[in-house]
């Protein structure tokens, strides 16, 4: 039989899940076959509506080798292992001859425990373990989350807390899941032929396709022991958000709560001396951390250093202790011991990493009125670690709607660890970049209007003219606006004073309700606007009239006292390099592309993007941050844009109230 075509596979696999074959999309099939088929690594940036899923799935199954697909949003994940995949394997499968398996993978903590659930869960206070169904009220929230969890816990196939809805609180699910350093290992667990996680895990080695999260690819790429099965090809979708979620989980923190913690945990599981040399340390370390000033710490002061040490070596002579001690008093001690371990480890390793000290770490405290004191740690950069264990021995697809900044790929690829695409060398991994566009036509769909005449934003300054100027692009849209600040501080101050001026249009605010809730709110009423920081400009789909307006109150520069960013910019600047560009401007123009990608989510929106900040019709890094986004037709006349507003508005209303008169008549 002949083997089936690349086009036909495509065709076949649209078709089956009721979409349209675009330009673009064959454009990336071919490039993704040609980079798995030649062992080369891919950066294909695919705009909104491409279909780029099936773009690198098709080419993907075709291979026959087992894929990996790293993805950052549950939204992604489950649309591929729920709707993409099944659809797709069932469509290929006569023109293949065969069935590709697919499998879910993701971190032991999002797993159902069952020795958690029927054991209880070890409490840092007494010895043992409680119950905590009974110690939880069963008229509170924890307690009816818990008594969910444990009837969830009979129907589940694969104890996912996702595949839990509605879902439970964090505190909640922390009673009934662990972290891979508190987990007792199957062999040892009475639950371990029907752990979750364990069942997952084998599921993933006999599948084709194994769908998982950055944070795991992270995790195996970091930590050395492999968690993800072997695999010949990897993909990462949303590969803007990468960099990012690896950093996170490089990133080390040790608050006084956390010590705290792992004293009380180890103090019934080690002798007296083990215990308050521990204590002792913990206490010198809190009484420090009160009086710490925020920032980044280029030099750890001595005092600090020494009470650092002192909670190393205090945790190493602890770690000793509990491996010797045994004490048949203490119930179920196995699980017991192992939690001790995980939190005492947890800190050894964090102030063992900040004593040591490292050129490419960086160290900051930060306080907050919430969450306390920290000290936290991390890499200066991920791009070493990303060349070294991302692009070796298997062939890398990368692929987002934002990763051509500035008009080329080199910017996302340097944060990768890449060199400029074309460099030769032995060490050198070989990648290509391909745009293939979008199916939408920006310049007629969109307008991206600069308010030129409006003051330079200052740092947490009062804008009352940036204010007037929301107010009056509101009204000329009729709402339908989604408000994308730099803080929140910025986002709090816009909502307050809107309401007041703006009354006949409702103002949601992030943080107020869930963010799920805010975007069904906001998608559902079109008067309504919606205004919020970081998670807003890049994880709102809301097509059609309730979204013709997207605002961005500034150029969303990173804080100039962030410790990370402004640490890289300086490692940047003494290597010769432009840090601004390299770091702030490439941060600004990613999260401006991923804002702006917000307005035309289908064919038959229309919109305004504006931009109330005159630096980008100004500064020389205008250019740089314009060819980064969406190409609308670009004007700084406000009155226009209005009228423009005003127009879409007008068209919108008109299009509601004919569907609602054809509702009527049916």
């Amino acid at each position: 039989m002949t083997k089936p075509s690349l086009p036909e596979l495509l065709h076949a696999a649209v078709t089956a899940v009721g979409g349209t074959e675009r330009t673009g999309q064959v454009t990336m099939a071919e490039a993704v076959a040609e980079a798995i088929d030649g062992g080369s690594h891919l950066l294909v940036q695919a705009g909104t509506g491409t279909g780029k899923s099936l773009g690198y799935l098709v080419p993907a199954l075709a291979h026959g080798e087992r894929v990996v697909v790293a993805t950052a949003t549950l939204a992604l994940q489950r649309q591929l292992v729920e709707r993409d995949l099944p659809r797709t394997v069932d469509a290929l499968h006569p023109l293949l001859r065969r069935r590709p398996e697919f499998a879910m993978l993701k971190g032991r903590s999002n797993y159902l425990c069952l020795h958690r659930l029927h054991e209880g869960v070890p409490q840092d206070e007494e010895e043992g373990l409680f119950d905590q169904f009974e110690a939880a009220a069963p008229t509170s929230k924890l307690g009816q989350d818990l008594l969910r969890l444990r009837d969830w816990s009979q129907e589940t196939d694969t104890g996912d807390r996702d595949g839990l809805t509605p879902g439970v609180s964090d505190r909640a699910w922390a009673q009934v899941s662990v972290s891979s350093r508190e987990c007792l290992g199957a062999s040892k667990c009475a639950y371990g032929a029907e752990c979750f996680a364990e069942m997952a895990r084998e599921r993933a080695k006999l599948a084709e396709v194994v769908v998982t999260n950055h944070a795991l690819l992270a995790i195996d790429a970091i930590e050395g022991a492999p968690v993800l099965p072997q695999h010949e090809v990897l993909i990462v979708d949303e590969a803007h958000e990468l960099v990012s979620r690896v950093t996170g989980v490089a990133t080390g923190e040790l608050t006084p709560g956390q010590v705290n913690r792992a004293v009380r945990r180890a103090a019934k599981l080690v002798n007296e001396k083990a215990a308050d040399q521990l204590q002792t340390a913990a206490e010198g370390f809190e009484r420090l951390m009160e009086l710490a000033l925020p920032g980044r710490l280029e030099e750890i002061p001595e005092d600090l250093a020494y009470a650092l040490m002192a909670l190393r070596d205090a945790c190493r002579t602890v770690i000793s202790a509990i491996g010797s001690t045994r004490d048949k008093s203490v119930q179920d001690e196995d699980a017991v011991r192992k939690q001790a371990l995980a939190s005492v480890e947890s800190v050894h390793d964090v102030s063992e990493r900040i004593v040591n000290g490292s050129e490419w770490d960086v160290v900051w405290y930060e306080r907050h009125d919430r969450f306390g004191a920290s000290l936290r740690v991390a890499p200066m950069s991920v791009s070493g670690l990303l060349r070294e264990k991302l692009f070796t021995d298997r062939s890398v697809v990368l692929t987002s709607a934002t990763l051509k900044l500035g008009g080329d790929f080199n910017g996302v690829g340097a944060s990768l660890g890449l060199a400029p695409e074309g460099t030769e060398g032995e060490d050198v991994p070989q990648w290509k970049g391909v745009d293939v566009g979008s199916p939408f036509d920006y310049r007629r769909q969109g307008i991206l209007y600069v308010a030129r005449h409006l003051s330079r934003p200052a740092r947490d300054g009062d804008r009352a003219d940036m204010l007037d100027e929301l107010t009056e692009l509101i009204k000329a849209a009729g709402g339908r606006t989604l408000g994308l600040f730099s803080s929140m501080r910025g986002a709090q101050l816009a909502a307050e004073e809107l309401r007041s001026r703006v009354p006949e249009f409702p103002i949601l605010l992030q943080g107020e309700e869930t963010l799920g809730e805010l975007i069904k709110n906001f998608a559902a009423d079109p008067k309504t606007c919606l205004f919020g920081t970081l998670s807003l400009w890049q994880g709102v789909d809301v097509p059609g009239p309730s979204c013709q307006l997207v605002v961005m109150d500034k150029i969303p520069f990173p804080r100039p006292d962030d410790p990370l960013m402004s640490a890289r910019q300086k490692a940047v600047e003494e290597a010769g390099g432009n840090g601004f560009m390299a770091v702030a401007a490439t941060h600004a123009a990613l999260l401006m592309a991923q804002g702006a990608g917000r307005l035309v989510r289908a064919s038959g929106d229309r919109g305004v993007v504006a931009v109330l900040d005159q630096r980008l019709a100004t500064a020389r890094y205008g250019s740089y941050l314009k060819a980064s986004m969406p190409d609308f037709w670009y004007t700084t006349d406000g009155q226009q844009v209005r009228k423009s507003l005003a127009a879409i508005d007008a068209a919108a209303k008109k299009a509601e109230s004919a569907q609602s008169e054809t509702s009527e008549d049916g």
